[in-house]
């Protein structure tokens, strides 16, 4: 009876249930013997033993990290990390903690990376220094068993006395601009004028055509009031036209 019963109990704590996501790496008499897969297994007591590796893919938050760009420029870069196993014999064997060893490396290499360009490239070619930073990483931890799927720098902190500088460069720019195109307003506008003129000079009857709109255009607002000269070339026409 009690045989039985220390089979059932050897039996039972020999029994592991491996999830989809995971996979396990067992160990006989502390040799690697193989790759655990999803599903109800069994581990010899005492003889073997096992560690589970969770294969989704992870997220390091990359702490803050005092840089010094290409153009001698302190600042403060933070990074988010994807990574997951794609060997977990790799993952438990040849590196302890691969997730600290992933984020340490990360930390180092993202600094180097800043090192090496500009603050303007940083700036403004964001993706291409994360782009490096991935596959810098993603090198250095192949034998690791670890796949980098991405890197993206969140933050760039820049010291206050070069935001101010920045955001006045940035006034100058937007207020540079702004005189640019009202200068360009007012060489078209002249331009216009000039062909209007020439037209009202040259045109038979134009420049009375014009005078008449204007006059019309004031007299739609009831609280103006016009006074209209007429030349007395006119008025001596008139007066001649009523003594005939």
């Amino acid at each position: 009876m009690w045989i039985y019963i220390l089979v059932a109990v050897f039996i039972a704590s020999g029994l592991k249930v491996v999830k989809e996501y995971e996979r396990g790496v067992r160990f006989t008499l502390g040799k690697f013997s193989g790759i655990i897969m999803p599903g109800l297994r069994f581990v010899i007591p005492i003889i073997q033993t096992w560690q589970k590796v969770d294969i989704r893919i992870k997220v390091i938050d990359v702490p803050d990290q005092d840089a010094i760009t290409k153009d001698n420029v302190s600042i403060k870069v933070n990074a988010v990390l994807y990574f997951k196993v794609v060997d977990a014999e790799k993952a438990i064997i040849q590196v302890e903690h691969y997730g600290y060893a992933v984020s340490q490396l990360a930390q180092t290499t993202m600094r180097d990376v800043v090192g090496e360009v500009s603050l303007d490239d940083l700036l403004s070619k964001r993706d291409a220094v994360s782009s490096k930073i991935r596959l810098i990483v993603d090198k250095a931890t192949d034998p690791w068993g670890i796949k980098v799927e991405s890197v993206e720098l969140k933050h760039v902190e820049l010291p206050e006395d070069l935001k101010r500088v920045i955001g006045k460069e940035a006034e100058a720019e937007r207020e540079k601009r702004a005189v640019i195109i009202k200068a360009s307003g007012e060489v078209i506008a002249a331009d216009n004028m000039a062909k209007a003129a020439k037209i009202l000079a040259t045109g038979p009857g134009a420049l009375h055509l014009r005078t008449l709109q204007s006059i019309n255009d004031i007299s739609s607002d009831k609280s103006n009031t016009v006074i209209f000269a007429v030349p007395l070339e006119i008025l001596r026409a008139i007066e001649g036209f009523k003594k005939k």
